[in-house]
Parts: structure tokens; C-alpha cells; sequence
């Protein structure tokens, strides 16, 4: 593509497509990976995917698992999950790792940890682990590397995300810059992988044009350091890979959303993250102000509708509605068309405080 902004429009086309046929795209994605010899699970809300997870792991006779980077797993808690049932479950992302150490949740959804600067790792791990309290960051990054290459090896489960389904050939697309989801898959005997139902494309070609933009507007690379995609679980012959593999397709109110005229292209959202970063309020107020698995204008956009619109239509207001998040947005999402949308049906319902009412009345 000459520029950027023909590669936004293909890339919203794209999605717009998808958002026209997704039960057949869903349906052609479960066909072609079933026949691999994948399982594929349907979750219509949290309590049926922490239902098969806890199946899968019992099953399994799991006692660790090793999980790489995944905004859904956040979302429907499955660390909780696997601690109720004596289960370890290690972050295997250095970002979230550092989190889940802290016993804190991500600050932001592509870069876990930014809110903690190098001596407060170094301050946090010298009190975990004992390590130096000067440690540099490559020092720190060297010790959790051994940490988890005897965890990869001794963890019955390996659980990932979807950075994209791909519905012609089945395969799961996740992408990555430490080489961790590759080894949480690779020595594990089962895969799990839980994806949100919105994260179909309908071609694994189509793949060329959205890797560079999840890493151009994620984190600025031309192209993340690691893209795997997953077909099937081991094959007769084939070294490596688990034996057992489950693709858990989470909806969790998706269907919700889209059933919702104003709010839909947000589906296309492909969490790269920019909408975040170009945001004024987010950059003032931070991650953990949302109080929610997805922050910024996107988790503005779509919690209330995950979550309610009683406990959460207020978040659609935090926002100074300068339109920079449509500005960087590479799928080309109208974030506060659908934030003004949502003010209304907060309005609408009567979710709004009264003393609100009154003050505009007066003005």
C-alpha cells in the first residue's frame, strides 16, 4: 500500500465485511479447524467459558499452566479460575508477569506494566525473589527468563489468546515480541486457546495487511518480532506441539454490541492499543481509573455494553471528545460517534444524576 490511510480503509473494509457475514465466517473458522482436529467450545458469557476451562483442567489433571498475553482471559478472570482449583497459572508476557507479581491487572491492554518505572521492578522483584535492588532491566528480564523456561517444560496447559481467527484455513493468529506465546504452546500437552468471537478475518492472505498495522499502531514496529499461527494440535510425526487442542469462542456480550446499531463497528476494534495512547484523558487519569478489563476510548465504547449500562455508562463520559482516537484508530472506528451514542442511552435510562438534569436545564 502507497500510504496509510489506503491501508486503514482496506482494513476497515475488511472488518465491515466481516461484521455483514460473521456467523458464516465463525462457522467456515470451526469447520476448517475441527477438521484439523481442533475442539472448538462455544461460550455464550464468562460462567460457560470458566465452566469448560475447569472441565479442560480437571480432565487434564493440571497442576500448572503457563498462559501468554490475553486480554480475554483477563476479561472472564481465568486466572481466578485456575487458583480455585489449586492450579498455577504464570504469565509468561514479562509485562504481565510483573503485574501479576505485584498482584495488580494490566494497566493497559497492549503494554501491561508501563505504569512502573525500572526501580520499581527492581524494588518490587528484590522483595519476591530476592534479587539485587540495583538490578538493571536486562538483569531483571534474565531472571525471569529462567524462571519461566522450568515452568514452560514442567506445564501440563498452555492457554493464549486470538489476535485474529482466520476462517479460510482455521488458524489461530497470535502475535508477539518475546517469543513467550510460542513457548507456552510448544512443550505443554494441551493448548487452550480462548479468543472473543469478534477477532474473525476471512482470509489468512488478508493477514499482510493487518500485521503491519496492529505493529506500526501497537508499538510502533514495522512488524512484531514474533507471528505464529496455530492450525491443529501435534500431528503423527511432528516434534513438538500440545496434544489436545480447545478454542474457546467467547461472545460475553459481543452479540450485545452488535445487536446495537450505533455501537457495532466497534467490533472491528483489533485491541492495538492507539486509541489509548492518542487519548488526553487516559494519558491524565491512567489505566486502573476505568476500573474495567479495557480502558481508554475502546473500553469506553464497549463496557457498558459488557458489563451494563448501570455500573458503567459513565465511563462513555470521559472523554473530551477531541477526536484524536478516531484520528489513529487503523480500523477506522467512529469511537465518538459511539461515545455520544451512548451519553444519550445513559441519558435515556435514566443513569444520569439528577442534580445533572437540572444544571443543564438552568443553563
Amino acid at each position: 500500500y502507497k500510504n496509510v490511510n489506503s491501508a486503514k480503509s482496506t482494513a476497515a473494509a475488511i472488518k465491515r465485511d466481516v461484521l455483514k457475514n460473521w456467523d458464516k465466517y465463525l462457522l467456515e473458522f470451526e469447520k476448517n479447524i475441527t477438521a484439523n482436529g481442533a475442539e472448538v467450545l462455544w461460550a455464550e458469557n464468562e460462567t460457560e467459558a470458566t465452566a469448560y476451562i475447569r472441565k479442560i483442567l480437571t480432565e487434564n489433571e493440571a497442576r500448572l499452566l503457563v498462559k501468554s498475553k490475553s486480554m480475554t482471559t483477563e476479561e472472564i478472570e481465568l486466572n481466578e479460575t485456575a487458583k480455585s482449583l489449586g492450579v498455577e497459572s504464570v504469565e509468561t508476557d514479562l509485562g504481565e508477569f510483573i503485574v501479576q507479581v505485584a498482584g495488580e491487572k494490566p494497566y493497559h491492554i497492549v503494554t501491561p506494566a508501563m505504569h512502573k518505572s525500572k526501580k520499581d521492578i527492581a524494588v518490587l522483584f528484590n522483595e519476591k525473589f530476592n534479587t539485587p535492588a540495583d538490578s538493571t532491566p536486562e538483569e531483571l528480564t534474565d531472571y525471569v527468563r529462567g524462571v519461566l523456561r522450568k515452568k514452560y517444560t514442567a506445564a501440563e496447559v498452555g492457554v493464549t489468546g486470538a489476535n485474529f481467527l482466520i476462517a479460510d484455513t482455521g488458524g489461530i493468529s497470535v502475535t508477539e515480541n518475546e517469543g513467550n506465546g510460542i513457548m507456552s504452546t510448544a512443550f505443554p500437552k494441551v493448548h487452550i486457546v480462548i479468543a472473543g468471537i469478534e477477532k474473525i478475518i476471512p482470509k489468512m492472505s488478508q493477514l499482510g495487511i493487518f500485521y503491519p498495522l496492529l505493529a506500526a499502531h501497537g508499538t510502533g514496529q514495522q512488524i512484531t518480532a514474533y507471528n505464529s499461527i496455530f492450525t491443529s494440535p501435534r500431528k503423527s510425526g511432528e516434534a513438538d506441539g500440545p496434544e489436545k487442542m480447545y478454542v474457546i469462542l467467547l461472545d460475553n456480550g459481543r452479540t450485545t454490541i452488535f445487536a446495537d446499531d450505533e455501537a457495532r463497528e466497534s467490533l472491528a476494534c483489533i485491541r492495538c492499543g492507539a486509541c489509548l495512547n492518542g487519548c488526553p484523558v487516559y494519558k491524565t487519569i491512567g489505566g486502573y481509573t476505568y476500573d474495567s478489563t479495557y480502558s481508554g476510548p475502546i473500553g469506553s465504547v464497549i463496557t457498558p455494553f459488557l458489563k451494563g449500562f448501570k455500573d458503567y455508562s459513565h465511563l462513555s463520559f470521559a472523554s473530551s471528545l477531541c477526536g484524536r482516537c478516531n484520528e489513529v484508530c487503523p480500523v477506522r472506528i467512529p469511537l465518538t460517534d459511539i461515545l455520544l451514542a451512548n451519553r444519550r442511552k445513559a441519558v435515556e435510562q435514566g443513569l444520569r444524576p439528577k442534580a445533572e438534569k437540572w444544571v443543564m436545564k438552568g443553563y
